[in-house]
């Protein structure tokens, strides 16, 4: 694991084509994905207000469209976009610029902490769409470690799925959602597999296509995890405060506060 460097032969538009395309098809997955990242936002700007250089770091960034508008909005924020998935991270690396520093690692696997290169507190660690990926073990532990790195006040902010305990009332927020996307007509965007089928016929990404085939790419382990066990997961792991500040269907902003 080791932070991304600039790789010859992606070019802006080829970044710029492929990132655009990704937002489309994110979109098919995430009810009102823009309000989402906008909520996020406020919550960051309110909890590191007045603080000359915030330092927050986006779990499971993809190419970083959430980190990238955390740098827009907080500026003066020193922000990091992690993930595990080479081609991702330098796709936004080469389309957002160097606003935001783009570091490959693993979520939960041994020393990825490390590979961050850190030099003091987090005020904000945030994700959207993606710790779902981690098991419930993985996930636990990765609490604990980000409540440690945490500075006291500092806020994880997750941005996810995440059902109700009862089925009745989640198999509704999920029909609310559902109905959403056909009124907003998103399910017209392309899906993750098409995405990823037309990215492989683009001679200019082979080289990446063929280095991210290397990597220990996570596959989705805590769908299942509700609203309610992740609020029971962050307080164990020492988070003083824990809830949802925003709710569409069973699409959730969930914040924890060290």
């Amino acid at each position: 694991m080791a932070e991304v460097r600039s790789r010859p032969g992606v070019s802006a538009a080829t970044a710029a084509r492929w990132v655009k395309r990704w937002e489309g098809q994110q979109q098919r997955y995430a009810v009102d994905r823009e309000e989402r990242f906008t909520v996020i936002a406020d919550v960051v700007d309110h909890v590191t207000a007045g603080r000359p250089r915030p330092l927050v770091v986006d779990l499971g960034c993809g190419p970083g469209a959430l980190a990238a508008c955390l740098s827009r909005r907080l500026p003066h924020a020193e922000v990091l976009a992690v993930d595990a998935d080479p081609l991702l991270l330098e796709l936004g690396r080469t389309y957002y610029g160097p606003a935001v520093r783009y570091v490959e690692a693993v979520i939960g696997a041994p020393g990825w902490l490390r590979t961050l290169g850190l030099d003091r507190p987090l005020d904000a660690a945030v994700s959207t769409t993606a710790l779902h990926y981690l098991g419930e073990r993985t996930l636990r532990q990765v609490y604990r470690q980000l409540a440690a790195l945490l500075r006291p006040g500092g806020i994880l902010v997750n941005g996810d799925h995440l059902c109700q305990d009862a089925a009745k009332i989640s198999r509704i927020a999920t029909a609310v959602g559902r109905r959403w996307a056909e009124r907003r007509a998103v399910l017209a965007h392309e899906d993750w597999q098409s995405w990823w089928t037309a990215m492989e016929a683009d001679p200019e990404l082979a080289p990446l296509l063929a280095e991210r085939r290397t990597r220990p790419l996570p596959s989705s382990q805590g769908e299942d995890l509700t609203l309610s066990r992740h609020i029971t997961l962050l307080r164990e792991a020492g988070f003083e405060h824990a809830g949802a500040v925003w709710q569409f269907g069973n699409s959730h902003v969930l914040v924890a506060v060290r």
